[in-house]
């Protein structure tokens, strides 16, 4: 029998669709653009459109609802929305069990006491941050940073949370690597996640880059990806620049917003070459052929207004500024919305896969479509585990993933019938070719400086249909076209919903109003 592979999942934070070389991006992503040859590209997988959902579904083989993350860390005493990880699923380090070394760097946001952390959920050991957002180079207090399961303090001085995080993991895979039983390594990153900050050195090689505008980049992009076989003019033609900003000649500042988007850069190559030191790890032990490593973002580009109205340039530690709605729109090139949104331009990630004893034809894009639940399948089925139906004494809820292997060995595997979403009330059902959407709309009125002012009322708009084959962008509604495809969709989310356990999202909205509000005072979108 072949021993077991090695497994590494590395996910990034608030990264957009188009934001890797090898997905049209202008960044310089050598390690991981090395990566996709070597491996396999996804054109369409998806994960979900926020942080902490997309972390419990990937942990977990579930919708985010069935593992307690219906939203985010508030826990409103209902099973579907605990804000952490329940004792009815179990991660994928748990399923592994005593055959893997199971391992975890990184952005945890999965709840910070003692019970639910990474360590008490099956990973033998931790470094990282439990929390989801932090100073790059000196970490707040309250955020708490682990190292192998013990609160860690970080120096003063020459700490950059990035490179901490890539130092820990090449260790890991040092240690770990050299021993007969496998490991599984998940490795999550914080960038490019705000604030905005990165090494000056490395702003320094972007800065200028950005001059010539969005308008042009998007392009720019677009064509990349159509030359990669990524997407095709025909059903994904690119669409117009957001409503939400102006025509890049029209921009007085235009040398802050190149700036903005010169750190952003900035924090993604960092993170690279970050990738660069465990992928040269791997070559150095002679162990990369038989491991599996899969890479992907936890959401779609992120358009929050944080520091929108802030005095102070981005890339320092005295900073806090986000880089806002109109490189966010160059970042989900060619699709349309964000994070928060089910729109392609919220759930859509580049999805990589490169494993050299099984990923026989190397450079390949894959069309066939994905979730993330569907890497805690894969990896036990790798690693030949079979999913638990019970777990330290708790009935297990069945798994919703569906392996991905046979994609990885090159053939087309029996896909999901259905796949779900709601965030916020925003929601989203896939089947096939077709894909039914409503976004929970919000009456917002936009000031010059793409804030915002008026009702925060949100309300549920009608369903849309789109043939995604056709109209990846989602540019053309079919709902009135096909009404008995509409009712019928929208009966299987109804269903889904009370499977996962998800309430409406006017009913949570009555138990912590107080806290959304908090949350979407910072959006920017054009609506």
């Amino acid at each position: 029998m072949a021993k077991q592979p090695n497994i590494i999942l590395i996910m990034v934070d608030d990264m957009g669709f188009s934001d890797l070389g090898c997905y049209g991006s202008e960044i310089h992503t050598p390690n991981l653009d090395r990566l996709a040859k070597e491996g396999v590209r996804f054109s369409q997988f998806y994960n979900t459109p926020r942080c902490c959902p997309t972390r419990a579904s990937i942990m977990t083989g579930l919708y985010p609802h069935q593992a307690g993350l219906g939203f985010m860390e508030e826990d409103i005493g209902h099973p579907a929305y605990s804000g952490t990880i329940h004792k009815q699923c179990v991660t994928i380090a748990e399923a592994l069990g005593d055959e893997y070394n199971s391992l975890m760097v990184g952005k945890w946001h999965l709840g910070k006491k003692e019970h639910q952390r990474p360590y008490n959920r099956g990973f033998d050991s931790y470094t990282g941050l439990l929390d989801g957002a932090s100073n790059y180079f000196k970490p707040e207090p309250e955020k708490v940073l682990i190292k192998r399961n013990e609160l860690f303090q970080p120096p003063d001085d020459d700490f950059y949370t990035t490179d901490w995080f890539s130092e820990s993991a090449a260790e890991y895979v040092e240690e770990y690597g050299k021993q007969e039983k496998p490991f599984f390594l998940y490795l999550a990153y914080t960038a490019p996640h705000w604030p905005l900050q990165a090494p000056q050195a490395d702003i320094d090689r972007y800065v200028g880059t950005y001059m010539k505008g969005w308008d042009e980049l998007r392009k720019e992009r677009y064509q990349r990806l159509l030359a990669e076989g990524i997407l095709d003019e025909k059903s994904s033609p690119l669409t117009e620049r957001d409503s939400g900003a102006p025509a890049w000649d029209t921009v007085e500042d235009q040398e802050a917003w190149d700036l903005k988007m010169a750190v952003y850069a900035a924090m993604v190559d960092r993170m690279d070459q970050g990738v660069g030191k465990v992928l040269d790890k791997l070559k150095e032990l002679q162990i990369e052929d038989n491991t599996l490593v899969m890479f992907l973002s936890d959401n779609g580009a992120c358009a929050e207004g944080i520091g929108l109205r802030s005095d102070k340039a981005p890339g320092t530690a005295d900073s806090f500024i986000a880089y806002h709605l109109p490189w966010a729109n160059v970042s989900t090139t060619p699709f349309r919305m964000y994070k928060h949104f089910v729109n392609e331009g919220g759930i859509s990630t580049p999805f990589i896969a490169r494993w050299p004893e099984t990923i026989k034809q190397q450079g390949t894009v894959t069309h066939q479509f994905g979730h993330l639940m569907d890497i805690m399948a894969t990896c036990l089925d790798v690693a030949g585990i079979a999913y638990p139906e019970t777990y330290d004494g708790n009935a297990i809820t069945p798994m919703e993933g569906k392996s991905l292997l046979p994609i990885l060995e090159g053939n087309e595997r029996e896909g999901h019938d259905y796949i779900f979403w709601e965030h916020e009330g925003n929601r989203a059902v896939r089947q096939g070719p077709w894909k039914l959407i409503s976004r929970c709309r919000m009456d917002w009125q936009f000031t010059e400086a793409w804030g915002f002012r008026g009702d925060r009322t949100p309300h549920e708009e009608k369903w849309e249909l789109y043939n995604i084959e056709e109209d990846r962008v989602e540019l053309h509604d079919l709902a009135e076209q096909y009404p008995e495809r509409v009712q019928e969709m929208a009966k299987q989310h109804d269903q889904w919903v009370k499977h996962v356990g998800a309430i409406p999202w006017m009913d949570y909205m009555k138990v912590t109003k107080t806290a959304y509000l908090l949350r979407t005072q910072e959006l920017t979108y054009d609506l």
